[in-house]
């Protein structure tokens, strides 16, 4: 699990000690803060992977509620659930969203609204995991799009991902959601890389 009181308190980055590091210092970040369930790695790389790539939707629930307790601790910090969305295409092929699963998790925990249509991926874009650095940010941009501004308007949301690498993917969800006016994101990921 990810130690709270070690990590940077908005990309989860390990530093030893709860200071903002020197990346999310320099660098605007769209969402307040992050929480972050595991890091992805060993095993639990090999259960995300089922979770994610062979739907194995158990383990992804039952991996939320082995973080229950940190979910619960800061559910008065937000007023909706909103997952990251992925386009049309991924969910025909895969038939779910991993971050819907979670999010339904979530709701189920802390009986706090689930808006799973306000955000959207107006576009495909290619799989994150294959890009460099570089690559990620210019395949993501303006790849979301906030459906019904009403849902989010003044709103504290909690985003909620599968995993989170460079941030990026999450930046832009929650940069579509500023924009669209809702008062604060929180991000939860349910893993993130070491």
């Amino acid at each position: 699990m990810v130690e709270d009181d070690a990590v940077c308190p908005v990309c989860g980055r390990w530093l030893g000690t709860r200071i903002v590091c020197g990346e999310c210092s320099g660098a605007r970040r769209w969402f307040v803060r992050g929480i972050y369930g595991f890091y992805y790695e060993g095993k639990l790389r090999e259960a995300i992977h089922a979770f994610k790539f062979s739907g194995a939707k158990k383990v992804g629930r039952r991996l939320v509620r082995i973080v229950e307790d940190r979910i619960r601790a800061l559910s008065s910090g937000f007023d909706c659930v909103v997952p990251v969305p992925v386009s049309e295409k991924r969910l025909k092929e895969r038939g779910f969203n991993q971050s819907f699963i979670i999010s339904n998790e979530i709701k189920d925990i802390t009986g706090i609204d689930l808006v799973h249509h306000a955000l959207v991926k107006r576009v495909p874009t290619k799989d994150q995991f294959s890009l460099s650095r570089r690559e990620r940010a210019r395949n993501i941009k303006g790849a979301f799009q906030v459906r019904d501004t009403s849902c989010v308007a003044g709103r504290r949301i909690l985003l909620v991902d599968d995993l989170f690498t460079t941030g990026y993917t999450a930046g832009e969800a929650a940069r579509t959601l500023r924009t669209a006016g809702c008062r604060d994101v929180v991000l939860f990921a349910l893993a993130r890389t070491p």
